[in-house]
């Protein structure tokens, strides 16, 4: 048996799954996020663990046969995060968020085409090296006790197994990642004020990280010596529970945030067209990412202001054929990332009318996150990966209506999988289960089966073109708006 525990935004979810990888049981608790100030997000690290605890517990309670079988844990988690600790593993300051963008300033200090060189990205300010450089200037009593910076996951790691570890997937989205040599670069830790012994030892996604210590083994009736794996970040882990861990292989993912990835032989770096480029969790190899960050938090967004749930909201659009409305919607409501590396944008509606109802308002917000896509295809094609089809994963790619849009606009099939949990819990206990075999992590990674492929509607090429390009034309009309917006 084999666990892999996933650190959501919004969530913990921990699955059990058998040496077939089927999932035998599965538990999740919720979490939040504080927003003390614009641009801010922010979370307790200790809640992480009180909701990994939560979840061990309620599968010791329902599956304590299966828990004392377990051998291997594997993990994920949000990626960017800065957990910082002093010298006793103390936790010194809530753990700044991958969507907070108050360090936009740092991050335009540090990203110079010598350290896109080192790193293959645009320092965002949502990556990690940006929030140390604010820490350092807007709370240096914090800064001058750091001892460690640890992301996300890998504070669950340290609680499981006292080891600061990190991996190569997640540590590429730190900035201070030599993303080809797959190794903490000295100059651009420097650039921080920082060096290696500030950052944990790393591993491959598939290799053994450390060992579940004796008192938690023996808390939640697991046995001694259970290896736990590098395991991943969080969208690296979703390839891996997906099977896109082969070059060309790629997914659509319509979470919280919004992530078009792609998988890689090799290391193909086009910082300037802001794309991600990372260390995949599986060696030797890399993968491309273009990421909005909001997709479904789009329409969670619309759903506070009408009153009504996100299923009430898209349920009279379900078995209609998508067709292009008029009204433009940009779903920069906390800046965004690919194509515009911009944290001063902000949401807008263009091309509102009497006759504009909250179905047409829904129909422009899932029409502005894939045209948001359609910028991160575009993108992706200017670093040399060009997508034939993509599988369709993550919260809303339950919608019909949403997945016949998005391949409409994307002008690719996308695929959607049997009923089943394949998400990045399911990759986390699928590395955990490589660590113990000690075998080919590409063998154990394997896609599922297809349940059904939408293909592109016809007849809206052009109209769709027009669309699109109106609301490119929208952002940059906007830009210098949104830059002056503080005054």
């Amino acid at each position: 048996m084999y666990i892999g525990i996933d650190l959501g935004t919004s969530s913990v979810k921990t699955v059990v799954i058998d040496e077939s990888q089927q999932v035998v049981a599965t538990s999740s608790a919720s979490l939040k996020v504080t927003r003390p100030q614009d641009r801010w997000s922010e979370q307790k690290p200790a809640d992480w663990i009180a909701a990994v605890e939560k979840t061990f517990t309620e599968l010791a309670s329902a599956n304590a046969k299966a828990l004392s079988a377990i051998r291997g844990i594997g993990l994920s988690g949000h990626m960017h995060g800065a957990t910082l600790l002093d010298s006793a593993d103390n936790v010194l300051r809530s753990c700044i968020l991958w969507n907070d963008t108050r360090s936009h300033e740092e991050a335009a200090t540090l990203d110079t085409e010598h350290s896109r060189n080192l790193c293959g990205n645009i320092l965002f300010p949502g990556f990690t090296a940006p929030k140390l450089a604010w820490v350092e200037k807007n709370e240096p009593e914090v800064f001058t006790k750091v001892a460690k910076v640890l992301l996300p996951k890998d504070y669950i790691r340290l609680w499981l197994t006292g080891e600061h570890v990190s991996e190569m997937s997640d540590a590429a989205g730190t900035g201070w990642l030599d993303v080809a040599r797959r190794d903490w670069s000295e100059e651009l830790l420097s650039a921080c004020n920082l060096d290696k012994s500030n950052m944990p030892s790393l591993v491959e996604g598939s290799e053994v990280s450390g060992v579940l210590r004796s008192e938690i083994a023996a808390r939640y009736g697991m046995s001694a010596n259970v290896v736990v794996a590098g395991g991943a970040g969080d969208n690296a882990a979703s390839a891996c529970g997906m099977g896109v861990v082969a070059p060309g292989s790629a997914f659509v993912s319509l979470g919280t945030s919004g992530v078009l990835f792609a998988s890689n032989e090799s290391y193909r770096p086009n910082a300037s067209s802001a794309v991600h480029t990372f260390c995949h969790a599986i060696p030797d190899t890399w993968h491309q990412m273009a990421v909005m960050l909001a997709a479904t938090d789009s329409l969670t967004w619309l759903s506070g202001v009408t009153g009504k749930s996100a299923a009430d909201l898209t349920s009279k659009l379900e078995g209609h054929n998508y067709k292009p409305t008029d009204v433009l919607y940009l779903p920069y409501l906390g800046g965004e990332r690919t194509p515009h590396n911009d944290a001063d944008a902000r949401g807008v509606f263009v091309g509102l009318s009497h006759s504009s109802d909250v179905d047409e308002l829904t129909n422009a917000v899932l029409q502005g996150v894939c045209f948001a896509f359609r910028d991160g295809l575009n993108a992706l094609a200017a670093s040399g990966t060009v997508l034939d089809s993509a599988f369709a994963i993550g919260g809303g790619s339950r919608s019909d209506h949403w997945v016949s849009m998005m391949a409409t606009v994307l002008n690719i099939p996308l695929h959607r999988t049997i009923d089943g949990d394949f998400g990045a819990s399911l990759g986390a206990a699928r590395l955990g289960l490589a660590a113990v075999e000690k075998c080919d992590p590409l063998t154990i990674c394997s896609t599922p089966p297809i349940d059904s492929t939408i293909e592109p509607l016809s007849g809206f090429n052009a109209q769709l073109d027009h669309h699109y390009e109106r609301y490119k034309a929208t952002y940059t009309a906007l830009k210098p708006l949104f830059a002056d917006r503080l005054g």
